[in-house]
């Protein structure tokens, strides 16, 4: 394939992520709800967390690291405090199932505290803060990772821990909530791993290799050196975004009777432990709060446009206009599509099945 991109309206690429998910084993309401959860990361812009997680996840289901047909299962039931163990099954089901248990607690209690452990990779955080604002409540996201080492801490030149995203999200009645989610470095790995993909550099100051020096070669963080050592992400903001990523490995990991990063092996697939915190706000500030926030926030959009920019947003509105922009077609790297064919044949999908979903796909 000569083409960079392959163009796909949403509904058909969901239909084949869906029918790949069902090939590999899942039950079709499963494999529904991954297949929504990996298109919409893809239609908020979000590609490092979309489709392209497709083949990992084929590959850890085939190693028996990521468990089929599994649910969000209560160990502990403390009133308002929840503990959910995710029985190493699909992020994409335990962490709604866990938020639902959530919301309907919150309800009850006007808070809720949800410790989430040994989930396979939750994918984009922002869609459980989306699911908690839908259902009226605040929410507050701590998650770490184990898969193996992956960003350096401040001052360090070799990786200790992985990206660790925190994520909170605030609803504002008819209009779209308010939905701030980053990892903890300087970039998603997913991100890095499109670059690569694409045969891009990342952005300068994001990534060392594996002797300590600055690089833009997105490489070092999937292929070993003769040394058998990779290089390292960088965490943003210098000591404070390694703050950050630090109280998100304590809060999401041992916080939640999960697991930390504590030695430098290759875990065979991505887990996830998280921290969920939700708050009725209606229950604290009543019509108070949304007054205040309104106000801030036409307060906040007031400010003059700086040179290079069209208008001061919101966080939560760039996924909104991606979502717009990517509604009759999205573009997927001819690699990661490359991949998406091998995954299918790797799951038993006849080049006839898969004929059936990407008929619709236009190489650009």
């Amino acid at each position: 394939m000569t083409s960079e991109y392959v163009q796909i309206h949403p509904q058909a690429l969901t239909g084949y992520i869906a029918a790949i998910a069902c090939a590999a084993g899942s039950h079709d309401a499963e494999a529904q709800r991954v297949a929504r959860n990996l298109v919409l990361a893809n239609l908020s812009g979000h590609d490092s967390h979309g489709v392209g997680m497709m083949p990992w996840y084929v590959k850890y289901i085939r190693s028996g690291a990521l468990a089929l047909n599994r649910g969000a299962q209560v160990t502990g039931d403390m009133g308002a405090m929840l503990m959910v163990d995710g029985q190493m099954g699909y992020g994409q089901v335990i962490g709604h199932e866990a938020m639902q248990l959530g919301i309907e607690r919150a309800r009850q209690q006007g808070m809720a505290l949800v410790a989430l452990r040994n989930s396979h990779h939750l994918g984009r955080i922002g869609q459980w803060a989306e699911d908690c604002a839908a259902a009226g409540m605040v929410s507050i996201h701590f998650v770490n990772a184990l898969l193996w080492p992956l960003v350096a801490p401040y001052a360090g030149s070799d990786a200790r821990f992985a990206t660790n995203p925190f994520c909170v999200g605030v609803p504002r009645g008819k209009d779209a909530p308010i939905i701030l989610d980053f990892a903890t470095t300087k970039l998603a790995l997913g991100k890095v791993r499109v670059a690569m993909q694409s045969g891009r550099p990342v952005p300068p100051d994001a990534l060392i290799d594996s002797a300590g020096r600055p690089t833009q070669d997105p490489r070092v963080m999937f292929e070993a050196d003769a040394a058998g050592k990779l290089g390292a992400m960088l965490s943003f903001g210098g000591y404070k975004g390694f703050g950050m990523a630090l109280v998100c490995e304590l809060l999401g990991g041992a916080l939640t009777g999960g697991a930390t990063l504590h030695a430098p092996t290759h875990v065979d697939g991505i887990y996830n432990n998280m921290l969920s915190i939700l708050i009725d706000p209606a229950r604290l500030a009543g019509d108070g709060f949304h007054r205040e926030m309104e106000s801030f926030i036409q307060w906040v959009r007031l400010s003059p446009v700086a040179p290079g920019h069209d208008r001061v947003r919101i966080a939560g509105e760039p996924e909104l206009q991606r979502r717009q922009e990517r509604a009759q077609a999205i573009a997927i790297e001819a690699a990661t599509w490359a991949d998406l064919r091998q995954c299918a044949q790797q799951v038993g999908m006849s080049q006839a099945d898969i004929a059936t979903y990407t008929r619709e796909a236009r190489f650009c």
